[in-house]
């Protein structure tokens, strides 16, 4: 049964961008979008765990944000779009393959793009599910030290990959399910892969979150989940208590282990909670 593997990579174009685009699974089943977190290709959402989210039945959408992978690029330091562009990419790509609401997960800086798309877009959105990401509320504790290496040449792609690894290291905070040699091997891949990896790196942080037009967390009303990691040191676990409290009957899953990632041995749950969140619910 390979129902649930993957159509393959391609280029679509939506307003001002060309992205690129993978799917996995049937469809015609309710779809997922699922939108990585700041810097991030699409490979960061692993194809294996996108065949087991289509294995249980759903349509699985991953895709390059502009600035990463093979998707449209700008010069380092100089993005000419604005963060609510790349929110709209996550519409312009459900336009292009025919979704008319998708269940939109979104990661860690990309929570903004989940709140955008609720708030302003309801009418897009069949359910939320938030991964790592924050209110934002100031009183909320701060990163823990992230002990981050200084940035690399980015002409060395060698050097480039182990900033990529000791990032992810300290990102991991402290997990035991983190594994090198998998980031590592994933970061060789991704670097390989961009158009430029030198405006991956800095270009997101260039823009900063847009909020809603309409309103905050509280006035979201579709269907929630929260994913958080106890061991996340970036926004730490009260982050994500504080998106349950503010999203109206949001429900939060504590990954048991898990760091400011989804590393592979908390799959099986993440993968159990995102399909009972998505079952039911009209697409």
């Amino acid at each position: 049964m390979t129902s649930h593997r993957s159509h393959g990579e391609q280029l679509l174009k939506t307003d001002g961008a060309e992205l690129c685009v993978e799917t996995f699974g049937d469809p015609a089943a309710p779809a997922i979008m699922l939108v990585a977190g700041a810097s991030a290709s699409m490979l960061w959402w692993d194809a294996e765990l996108c065949e087991r989210i289509a294995a249980r039945g759903r349509f699985v959408v991953r895709y390059d944000h502009r600035d990463t992978g093979r998707s449209t690029c700008c010069p380092p330091g100089r993005p000419t779009y604005s963060f609510d562009d790349l929110t709209l990419d996550v519409l312009g790509i459900q336009d292009a393959l025919g979704i008319e609401r998708a269940h939109v997960v979104c990661q860690s800086m990309f929570g903004g793009s989940g709140l955008v798309l609720g708030v302003d877009h309801p009418d897009r959105v069949a359910s939320l599910t938030f991964v790592s990401t924050s209110t934002g509320a100031d009183d909320l504790p701060p990163p823990r030290d992230l002990a981050m290496p200084a940035e690399p040449d980015s002409s060395d792609a060698a050097a480039v990959v182990e900033y990529v690894v000791a990032g992810a290291r300290a990102f991991a905070g402290g997990s035991p399910y983190f594994d090198e040699a998998a980031i590592r091997a994933l970061a060789e891949r991704d670097v390989a892969r961009a158009r430029n990896y030198a405006s991956t790196l800095v270009n997101h942080y260039a823009v900063g979150p847009d909020g809603p037009a309409g309103g905050g967390f509280g006035d979201i009303t579709a269907p929630t989940l929260v994913v958080h990691g106890d061991h996340d040191p970036f926004l730490p676990l009260p982050h994500g208590e504080a998106l349950r409290d503010a999203i109206p009957g949001a429900e939060l899953l504590v990954l048991k282990g898990a760091g400011h990632d989804l590393p592979e041995p908390v799959w099986d749950d993440f993968v159990s909670a995102l399909v009972r969140h998505t079952e039911g619910v009209r697409s």
